[in-house]
């Protein structure tokens, strides 16, 4: 490939990503070698020109192109100055450029403490190392076309590519309809991987790439559960407040705004609460609400950001200013991806936006600190049933199921508050699809599934069974709650939770931090007992405890309500045309993707109120909107 046309493949990538980072933006291109490197920037620490990328090292072997935070850079940078390096600018990407030509990738990356996706080129090896982050906070994608590689933060970067292959794998949709996301290695797309969290990927100039895992959560997750914790509970609460507290004061380096996303639940109350203890200013906080009170966390975040004392804003959000949003979902989201969430979240970093550039998360606590409804009540309903022969659970299942979601939450209303939660009915349903399991990890895949057959709905198909099948889990760690809290993590926290932060977010240029999942935190985590996290059927007791040492116990304490949107009612008022129209039989058999006979039937049940598929359905919608958006004009 020319010089010029390496040059014009590189800045198309980086541009169709200018969302990403609007500050600044560079091409760097090695003909000879055949490599060329692009950059959005958003300018976070030392805002300068020292911090423009790509960016080539003091010695001039090595030129990086870098997306994230290493948060201890200050540290890293001193380590070096002993060594007799001098770091040339402020900023973490200079630090983790002179770590890697002193000490090697491998060897940096054990030192930082942060996200981050990176590229580095060596020009004497000539080859190119991407590395991704322990937890997946940051994405990267690759994909090899003949000779070509191509990487990218995102999927609309490589498909920018003349030769980009955009057949659908269509083995990969029986996972995406089981998930409502695609979990890695795998993407839309036959000839793109994501790269997996906690692994580096070589890829030299010759030759087949290989892929080394520095870090690996189940290995920990196996440790703790033979090595735990025995120190006293007191000592354990006293060194998780000191992690924690270090961790959120880390994430307050930042040269432009910052501010914290609130919902008045623990895990974001926990991080906002730190981050008031250790400044000195009132911390911005950012909360959003729905007028379905089923929805709305506004009014415990509101009450939260009262007694700390915070500088609050809040937005309620319409119907239609959601719905004006849908359009827009699959160019920000680039592949599939139906975690209804995702609308709120959008709404709360454009929101964010306007008044800070840097917003801390308390995403990641439920699975860190086993925080899910689901890991207990799985274990409760597994061995109040299990005694019963299969044929008795299926026919409470029909007897469960020939209720319907809204009448289950209008008896809801008649009993007593503490058998109730919100969605009443929804969780009713969901129970029903899993009182005939033969066993906990079955319980589990229907527990994360939207379909409950999706096999079914890919015709000609065969799903890729990855983790969830591997019953060798089940080795590493033998307490139940434990082995979803690891499944949780190695899939749905990188592959749904991460993705649609990252992608909301940076759809507004928002840096989005995620101080829970430090990494020394979750290491942590791993080791602490059963009973430090769960009492009494509930998770994360010890945040709890901690918690509770900053904002008063009542006015975090009440039944766990998601982070979602009312996409069921939508559907069935002012979203019902725009679905029929890609739910239509004739739609589904022309486009040749499903089998339309269950999507017809589960939208019919939905319409009359039967049933409620709404997260089934918002899959496949999910689909259909990211073909016509990237595939219908090809």
């Amino acid at each position: 490939m020319t010089e010029l046309a390496l040059e014009d493949n590189a800045q198309a990538m980086a541009e169709v990503q200018s969302h990403r980072g609007p500050d600044d933006s560079g091409v760097w291109v090695d003909a000879q070698s055949g490599i060329a490197l692009s950059h959005q920037r958003l300018a976070i620490i030392d805002c300068s020109p020292l911090g423009h990328q790509p960016m080539a090292s003091a010695c001039g072997r090595y030129m990086i192109a870098y997306n994230g935070e290493i948060y201890n850079f200050r540290r890293i940078a001193e380590e070096l100055s002993n060594s007799g390096i001098t770091v040339k600018g402020g900023s973490d990407t200079a630090v983790l450029l002179a770590a890697c030509a002193t000490w090697g990738v491998g060897a940096t990356v054990e030192k930082c403490i942060g996200m981050f996706a990176f590229a580095l080129w060596d020009k004497k090896n000539k080859c190119v190392t991407l590395v991704r982050d322990r937890l997946g906070i940051k994405p990267l994608y690759w994909g090899r076309y003949g000779n070509t590689f191509l990487f990218g933060s995102q999927l609309k970067a490589l498909m920018k590519y003349h030769a980009f292959d955009d057949n659908v794998d269509h083995d990969v949709l029986i996972n995406y309809l089981r998930h409502a996301y695609i979990p890695a290695p795998f993407t839309i797309f036959n000839k793109v991987r994501k790269l997996e969290p906690g692994t580096i990927l070589t890829i030299p100039y010759s030759g087949e790439p290989t892929v080394e895992r520095y870090w690996d959560a189940r290995a920990l997750a196996a440790q703790g559960w033979r090595s735990p914790n025995k120190e006293s509970p007191l000592e354990v609460e006293k060194r998780l407040e000191e992690l924690l507290t270090d961790a959120v004061s880390q994430r307050l380096i930042s040269d432009v705004p910052l501010g914290a996303f609130l919902s008045g639940g623990v895990d974001s109350s926990l991080v906002v609460a730190l981050m008031q203890k250790v400044s000195a200013q009132p911390v911005r906080s950012f909360s959003i609400g729905f007028y379905e009170d089923q929805y709305n966390e506004a009014t415990h975040a509101k009450a939260v950001a009262k007694h700390l004392g915070t500088e609050h804003t809040e937005l309620y959000v319409t119907s239609d200013q959601a719905l004006n949003l849908i359009p827009k979902l699959p160019a920000w989201y680039d592949e599939p991806f139906a975690d209804s969430s995702q609308l709120p979240t959008l709404l709360l970093s454009k929101m964010t936006r306007k008044y800070v550039t840097v917003a801390l998360s308390g995403d990641g606590g439920d699975e860190v600190f086993a925080g899910y409804n689901r890991y207990f009540w799985t274990n409760r309903i597994w061995k109040a049933m299990h005694p019963f022969p299969r044929s008795f659970r299926s026919a409470g299942k029909a007897m469960m199921t020939a209720v319907s979601p809204e009448n289950w939450d209008r008896i809801s209303q008649m009993i007593p508050s503490k058998f109730s939660s919100p969605q009443f009915g929804d969780k009713v349903h969901k129970l029903a699809g899993i009182v005939d399991a033969n066993d906990l990890n079955t319980i589990y895949r229907r527990l994360v599934s939207q379909w409950p057959h999706p096999e079914k709905i890919v015709p000609s198909a065969s799903e890729h069974q990855g983790i969830l099948w591997d019953e060798t889990i089940s080795q590493d760690r033998p307490d139940s709650v434990g082995r979803m809290q690891l499944l949780d993590m190695l899939t749905y926290l990188p592959d749904d939770i991460l993705t649609k932060v990252d992608r909301a977010s940076m759809a507004y240029s928002l840096e989005a931090r995620v101080p829970l999942l430090d990494h020394r935190i979750v290491e942590f985590a791993w080791a602490l007992p059963r009973s430090l996290l769960v009492q009494k059927g509930a998770g994360k007791n010890i945040l709890r405890n901690i918690l509770y040492q900053h904002v008063p116990k009542d006015l975090i304490e009440r039944p766990k309500m998601g982070f979602g949107a009312p996409i069921g009612h939508w559907l069935r008022g002012p979203l019902q045309d725009w679905a029929e129209s890609l739910l239509s039989e004739k739609r589904l058999k022309e486009d040749g993707y499903f089998n339309p006979g269950p999507i017809r039937t589960a939208w019919r049940q939905h319409l009359s109120g039967t049933r409620n598929h709404q997260y089934a359905l918002w899959a496949i919608l999910m689909f259909q909107s990211w073909h016509d958006h990237w595939l219908s004009n090809k």
